[in-house]
């Protein structure tokens, strides 16, 4: 696999402001971009305090939701 493209490729398709990514308390802590995700259009890491949030958060760079299952 190429580290340079995403795994899955269909994603890109839809914006970030538009994903609900769910985690479990296992998963954390949170950061974005995940593990995984393109490299050439990433932002900066940052962490998702979603247990500080009432269980959901969204990420300051891309608008991604991020929600706690567990």
């Amino acid at each position: 696999m190429n580290p340079n493209t995403a795994a899955h490729p269909q994603d890109f398709k839809t914006p970030n402001t538009l994903k609900a990514i769910q985690v479990s308390r296992s998963d954390l802590p949170v950061h974005c971009p995940r593990d995984g995700e393109s490299l050439w259009n990433s932002h900066p890491r940052v962490y998702i305090p979603v247990e500080e949030n009432g269980g959901q958060a969204r990420c300051i760079y891309c608008g991604a939701l991020y929600e706690l299952v567990d």
